[in-house]
């Protein structure tokens, strides 16, 4: 067990296992009982509250309709709860079923979750009913060990609107975004190529009715892919689609964004430029982007790092500019800026900043590192602002570091709280300069199923710590900490990336924290590791959909390891390799190409193109960096600097060349972002202009037949657009396959918040 959730396990069986202080041992009924089974498990704890996942195993006839009751002994209240309905009269709490967990067979589960409020102690209850059965067994003695944070967080004014205590619709059980539709209209030749977003939700019964003004464009309801081509129709016509369902038209949706030259610009507030300490002088570019409905429209913003021309590798000495962070509407209005202040170094491996909804009020948070010295969007100053922590050569490797969660409306301090794992000495990651102790990671994860975590992560060529955390009722609060010099865990030490993938890898509903060779269960324990170590780039998807679940495609740069290979997500058993060849740098996997099935996967030092058995089929496409779904066919197109391209066997085909735009990263020539971020579910790319006064947003101006919800709505892919501007940017991946013969999507089990 887990030491930082305390677990009750209640059982009704002829055998049954009950943790009892920490140790497992084994109780023997004298008959069958006729009952119930239920997992309380205590998920965090922090002053005066907690939060807690409930899982009921019938194990009697099936039920249709079910109430769980308990009572509490210390006084504790249910505060919030999710996927099920709780009254609470006095210490007696019933918890009852909600729409989509109504039935549970004889031997099946319903599950749900809440918070509440503790004041001296928070013992477990001592016994469950479910509708009136006693769900027999011992439950645990031991207490919850997950503290509070110790160092108290630097003073900042509490947030003005305090967070809503309103648990999520109950419809699914993951909670995901209430986006609108998406509508644009880019210009296509002497037409128009309207598109908007299908909803997770609506994977049946819903077609569509396109207005262009007030005119229907349609003879009859589209039922097909989202998206019309409204031929000869004039440059800037305006656009408002209405969904059908059930023969009854819907409200319009709001006006088509326009993208008429192909690409929508969005303008940006170049930060003014400066001079360090030693008199060098800079300016400012737009860097990586993640987007997020901060404001809780239904329609997403633009959150923007900006980074110093005199950024640094952490290999480099030398100062260097402070890094702002800034929030923008599509239509330019700029909401907030964050200055990062001194102390905190600019550089692709210092700033990782994730853009999500984590307390499910609808509205997205930003989470990112701070320091003394960061001031927030509306001025908040956290720690001091006189501190400098700078050393002569530039790096931070003394002072207070701190995590800090930001409004997105207006980039206020919600919470902030000491970082994990804290510094400590700089040469225990691996040198005495400040190279390894500073290399960062973050990710976003739906580690209990149903919300979404932050992950936090510190080191990789030596020591690797990743620490997840929750935010709920406006506190960040540390759910787990994996660290490879724990025991259990060495397996871990070197494995980690210059990125890392979150993905379900064992298919239990809860996500996983693919770290580079090296995997992390859910729970924050190793899952596995292939020992095959660092690398520049991975791939984590159904990249064959020939055998069951995801599979990882990575490269290697350790010269004694292959340079390559392709394993077995849930396991890490390797399927195939390449043999070592020193320091591989670049790698892909994704079905580019109808005449092979599944993806193709290909990287810098190998030679060919491979399918899903590691068998050369042809030539090697010219780029091995992102990739776009691009024109009308599933299969995935090439995108790399500030081009798309489309594989052929004898050559590429030239789709778009983006015009007065720049890539970023140096050598690794990423966009600001790319992803599903508007129309059907094809895939925009985010370019700066080159002269960073505006981001330029390309969409496709193809049509397809290929109809699939939005990509945003399912769980993997989401969480790859908030982990993508991680260190090495690489390109989203959903959790089931797209490609040539592709099959039905899976309907996501989600709600929407």
């Amino acid at each position: 067990m887990h030491p930082s959730r305390h677990r009750l396990i209640l059982l009704a069986a002829t055998t049954a296992a009950t943790v009892v202080a920490g140790t497992l041992g084994t109780v023997v009924a004298s008959a069958a009982a006729v009952g119930c089974r239920v997992d309380y498990q205590i998920t965090n704890q922090w002053q005066g509250g907690f939060g807690a996942n409930v899982t009921v195993t019938n194990l009697g006839d099936p039920v249709n309709g079910w109430a769980l009751t308990w009572s509490y002994a210390a006084g504790q209240q249910v505060t919030q709860a999710w996927n099920t309905a709780v009254t609470q009269s006095g210490a007696q709490v019933t918890a009852r079923n909600v729409d989509h967990n109504v039935a549970i067979a004889t031997n099946g589960n319903a599950s749900f979750g809440f918070n509440g409020s503790w004041t001296g102690s928070n013992p477990v209850p001592s016994s469950f009913a479910l509708n009136g059965t006693t769900c027999t067994g011992a439950p645990p003695t031991d207490e919850p060990t997950t503290p509070p944070p110790t160092t108290p967080p630097p003073t900042t004014p509490p947030p003005t609107t305090p967070p809503p205590t309103t648990p999520p619709p109950a419809t699914g059980v993951v909670q995901m975004e209430n986006l609108d539709r998406g509508l644009i209209s880019v210009r296509s030749g002497s037409g128009n190529l309207v598109s908007w977003r299908l909803l997770g939700t609506e994977t049946s019964g819903v077609a569509f009715n396109l207005y262009r003004g007030a005119t229907k464009v349609n003879a009859s309801p589209i039922t097909g892919a989202t998206n019309y081509l409204d031929s000869g129709a004039a440059a800037g016509s305006a656009y408002t689609v209405r969904a059908v369902v059930g023969g009854a038209e819907q409200a319009a949706s709001a006006p088509a964004l326009q993208f008429g030259a192909g690409y929508l610009d969005v303008p940006l507030q170049v930060p003014a430029g400066g001079s360090t300490p030693s008199g060098e002088s800079y300016s400012y570019s737009a860097s990586d982007a993640s987007v997020g409905d901060l404001n809780g429209d239904g329609s997403y913003e633009i959150v923007l790092k900006w980074e110093p021309s005199n950024a640094k590798d952490n290999s480099q000495s030398g100062y260097t500019g402070n890094v702002y962070v800034d929030a923008y509407t599509l239509t330019g209005t700029r909401l907030w800026r964050v200055d990062l202040g001194r102390n905190i170094r600019a550089g692709a491996h210092y700033t990782q900043f994730q853009v999500y909804d984590y307390d499910g009020d609808g509205r997205a948070e930003v989470a990112m590192k701070t320091a003394d010295g960061t001031r927030s969007g509306t001025g908040q100053l956290i720690g001091s602002s006189s501190a400098d922590y700078r050393n002569s050569s530039g790096y931070v490797l003394s002072g207070p570091e701190y995590l800090t969660m930001f409004n997105g409306q207006n980039g206020a301090v919600l919470s902030t709280v000491s970082y994990d794992p804290p510094r400590g000495t700089v040469s225990s990651w691996g040198d005495s300069y400040g190279n390894r102790v500073d290399r960062f990671l973050a990710g976003t994860a739906y580690l209990d199923g149903q919300r979404p975590s932050l992950i936090m992560a510190r080191g990789y060529y030596t020591r690797a710590v990743i620490a997840a955390w929750d935010f709920r009722n406006g506190t960040l609060t540390r759910r787990w900490t994996f660290d490879s010099n724990s025991s259990g865990n060495g397996a871990a030490a070197g494995q980690g990336n210059h990125q890392l993938s979150v993905a379900d890898v064992d298919a239990d509903g809860r996500q996983e924290i693919v770290y580079g060779a090296a995997t992390i269960d859910d729970n924050g324990r190793l899952l596995h590791s292939t020992g095959n170590g660092h690398g520049d780039a991975l791939h984590v998807g159904d990249l064959d959909p020939g055998r069951a679940g995801l599979e990882v495609f990575k490269v290697d740069e350790d010269a004694s390891k292959p340079s390559s290979y392709f394993a077995d997500a849930r396991t890490g058993q390797v399927l195939w390799s390449t043999p070592a060849s020193g320091d591989n740098g670049r790698g892909v996997s994704a079905d580019i190409w109808a005449g092979s099935p599944g993806a193709e996967s290909w990287s810098s030092a190998v030679a060919g193109l491979a399918n899903t058995r590691g068998q050369n089929v042809g030539r090697k496409p010219s780029s091995a960096n992102f990739l776009a779904w691009w024109d009308g066919d599933p299969v995935r197109e090439l995108l790399d600097g500030t081009k798309i391209d489309k594989y052929g066997t004898g050559g590429e085909t030239r789709l778009l060349d983006g015009s007065g735009v720049a890539s970023n990263n140096g050598t690794k020539s990423t966009p600001a972002l790319s992803g599903d971020i508007l129309g059907d579910w094809r895939e925009e790319v985010i370019w700066r202009t080159t002269d960073s006064r505006a981001l330029r947003i390309y969409s496709t101006p193809t049509p397809t037949s290929t109809r699939i919800y939005t990509l945003m709505h399912d769980p993997q892919y989401r969480v790859a657009i908030a982990w993508q501007n991680t260190a090495y940017n690489q390109p989203p991946h959903p959790g089931f396959f797209i490609g040539n013969g592709m099959g039905t999507p899976p309907t996501p089990d989600i709600h929407l918040r």
